[in-house]
């Protein structure tokens, strides 16, 4: 009994400590996105160089452990913000930015699936349910109209029209729908789930997932990101499959940049009604 009672304190011990590292590097996630939105970008992106070292490091140093995975997966947050900085894309349409940024990210993920071990299915997927999946999806509509309001960016394309916006719309839902749904909801929070429990690991990957959206400036934004982000995981827990989630951020995406933006005088007025709130 005194052996079962020192070993189950050790293990609680090593979970505090794991959670009190996750706190810190999520921590320095978020203080690297204040830093590159409010100070400095090249400092920002030195920071999140720093912050992916050290992940790197930690990860191979507790390779043998649940929490080295979850560290390696980790990395995929700096590494997100640094590519976005970094890769040279002056001159490039905007909407272009997104295509150009996900394949390396596509690369690195399908390598960090790989080193962990994990099979399509573990990390979501699979078709699911398509009823339910289809519903989640539809989610996307009014969730685009929401985070307009709140941002109200300017659109990503020239002029609208169906033919205009295909192939932007098909980059949004690849490139961050899909992309960022088996990042976060696919692999991190599987990850995190596994190195200290599911209700953890669904909030934790849910506030990496909003500190990534501090450089929009917008602290209602990022609280908006984050309900969004716990009932995608809460989904994907759930029903095991990120195509429903993978739709809604694709739809919410191509709603918020592709198409409320030129309704912009109706928005006002729709904004305006509201404006006594």
């Amino acid at each position: 009994m005194p052996a079962g009672r020192a070993a189950a304190k050790r293990q609680n011990w090593l979970r505090n400590r794991n959670i009190a590292w996750l706190w810190f590097y999520c921590l320095g996630v978020t203080g690297a996105e204040l830093c590159t939105g409010l100070v400095s970008v090249r400092a920002g992106m030195w920071l999140h160089i720093l912050l992916l070292s050290c992940l790197l490091l930690h990860a191979a140093l507790t390779y043998r452990h649940s929490a080295g995975r979850l560290y390696l997966a980790l990395c995929m947050a700096p590494l997100i913000r640094i590519l976005s900085l970094a890769l040279p894309l002056a001159g490039t349409a905007v909407i272009y930015w997104y295509a150009w940024i996900s394949i390396p990210l596509f690369i690195g993920t399908a390598v960090l699936i790989r080193l962990l071990g994990l099979k399509l299915g573990e990390v979501g997927i699979i078709p699911g349910k398509w009823p339910v999946q289809a519903t989640v999806g539809l989610l996307g509509a009014p969730l685009g109209l929401i985070e307009y309001f709140i941002l109200r960016p300017r659109p990503l394309i020239q002029t609208p029209g169906w033919l205009e916006m295909l192939v932007p719309a098909v980059v949004l839902l690849v490139c961050t729908g899909f992309l960022e749904e088996l990042i976060f909801r696919g692999v991190l929070y599987r990850v995190a789930t596994e190195a200290v429990g599911k209700r953890f690991g669904l909030f934790y990957s849910s506030f990496v997932f909003a500190s990534l959206h501090i450089t929009h400036l917008s602290w209602l934004d990022v609280l908006f990101v984050l309900g969004v982000a716990v009932t995608f995981a809460w989904v994907v827990g759930r029903y095991r499959s990120i195509t429903g989630v993978s739709l809604a951020h694709g739809v919410t995406n191509i709603g918020l940049y592709l198409v409320w933006p030129f309704f912009q005088a109706e928005m006002a007025e729709i904004y305006e009604s509201f404006s006594f709130l």
